[in-house]
């Protein structure tokens, strides 16, 4: 692959000849069509394409908050680059031969704001979670006004369902309620705070697993 700049033609988009041009990361590039052949992946390569496809996935229906909240943009490493790269590195498990996201480990944000203490989650009445946890406003850039965020996934029907300013730092408690399709699935929640301004985030928490009533 090659950069150009202001070439006799300038940037184009396309195949020419033997060429394809695009425009990627605000660069002009050229490339070579790729040869046809029996090329075949190696182990290594299918493992990766495996361990990447569950990631891609799972994040999928997540991108409106890891996409956001998920540290820093490093370089040319979008949020969701970086919310992408943790999970293949850290969130994935092996279970009878065959890769899972270790949902422990998952993260639904990541930054310096205050998270969650003592927080709970469990099932009541008509489909709702209830959720509880201690005020630590005042620590650090902990806010009264900082918005709980919550994601549940249940992994048998590959469902997810994202609550956005659920709560207040300082109400100490939310109901929230689920569709009534998750009805008795079992979902994994995870929670975690948002600054006011939406430029700020917490670690999240992973609440545990909840069946729902």
């Amino acid at each position: 692959m090659a950069t150009f700049e202001k070439g006799i033609l300038g940037g184009f988009s396309g195949k020419v000849g033997n060429v394809v041009g695009a425009r990627w990361r605000g660069k002009d590039i050229m490339r070579s069509l790729p040869q046809r052949g029996s090329y075949v992946p190696t182990p290594a390569q299918l493992d990766q394409r495996m361990r990447f496809a569950l990631v891609a996935h799972f994040l999928y229906w997540l991108k409106p908050i890891v996409g956001k909240y998920f540290g820093k943009k490093q370089g040319d490493k979008s949020v969701y680059n970086l919310a992408t790269g943790y999970h293949l590195k850290e969130a994935i498990t092996v279970v009878n031969n065959t890769y899972e996201m270790d949902y422990e480990k998952v993260l639904i944000s990541k930054g310096e704001l205050r998270g969650l203490v003592d927080v709970t989650a469990t099932a009541a009445a008509d489909q709702v979670i209830q959720l509880a946890w201690t005020d630590n406003s005042g620590q650090g850039y902990a806010s009264e006004e900082d918005q709980l965020w919550v994601a549940t996934y249940a992994p048998d029907t590959d469902l997810y369902q994202l609550f956005e300013d659920a709560a207040k730092r300082n109400d100490r408690g939310a109901d929230l309620q689920m569709p009534a399709y998750f009805s008795g699935q079992v979902v994994h929640v995870w929670a975690t705070f948002i600054a006011s301004n939406g430029k700020d985030a917490a670690t999240s928490s992973y609440l545990g697993v909840v069946t729902v009533s």
